[in-house]
Parts: C-alpha cells; structure tokens; sequence
C-alpha cells in the first residue's frame, strides 16, 4: 500500500508541474510546444539522475527511487500529449515542424539522460 501511496504523489505532484509549465510556456511559439518539450527534456535529466544515483548502491532508498522514477517523472512528462501535438503538425501538414518537434525532442531527451548519468556520478 506504502509504494501506491507513493507513486500517487509523486504522480500527482508530477501531473500538477506539468500542467503550469505547459500553460505558461506551449503559448510561446505557435508550431513548437515549447512547455512540453521542457517538461520532457527535465523529465529525461531527472530519470537520467535517479537511474545514476540508484546504480550507486544506497545514494537514493527504494521509496524515493519510487516516487521520483515512477511518480514524479511518470506523472511529469507526457508521451501521449507529445505525440498529440505532432499529430496537430502533420494534420495541418507542418512538416518541417514536425520533423524539428520530434527529432529535436528525442535528440536532446537522449541527450538529457546522459547528463543526469554524468552529474549522478559527480556526487
């Protein structure tokens, strides 16, 4: 029940960040999702991090690897409204914007992980 608990609120705490980010910043620029590309990108740097400090040994407990892998990071980026968005682009056939959206997305989240492992192993 503990681990439930746990994902719930950092879901939950995840979701609502989200949320203001993507209400303040996806206003920006009409054919980039500014805020969802933020929330992905810190998302990637964070999931990178945890993964770095769990690899560690017992920089970071099971719980908090929970709520914050799981929880927060689960509830704080969003797959679903990413590829929403560049479902819009290609429907109002942005091609060009589509193809920076998505490759600028995965590029710089695979980047972002990398960076999370680099800074977990400083600590």
């Amino acid at each position: 029940m503990k681990q439930f608990l746990l994902v719930f609120i950092g879901g939950g705490f995840g979701s609502f960040l989200r949320f203001i980010i993507g209400k303040t910043f996806n206003e920006y620029f009409h054919n980039f999702f500014l805020g969802t590309f933020l929330v992905n990108i810190i998302g990637c740097l964070i999931i990178g991090f945890i993964l770095g400090a769990s690899m560690k040994g017992n920089l970071l407990s099971k719980d908090q690897i929970l709520i914050l892998s799981t929880g927060f990071c689960g509830g704080f980026t969003t797959f679903s409204a990413f590829t929403l968005e560049n479902h819009g682009l290609l429907q109002s056939g942005e091609w060009l914007h589509f193809s920076f959206y998505t490759l600028s997305s995965i590029t710089v989240g695979v980047l972002a992980v990398v960076v999370g492992l680099w800074v977990s192993r400083l600590i």
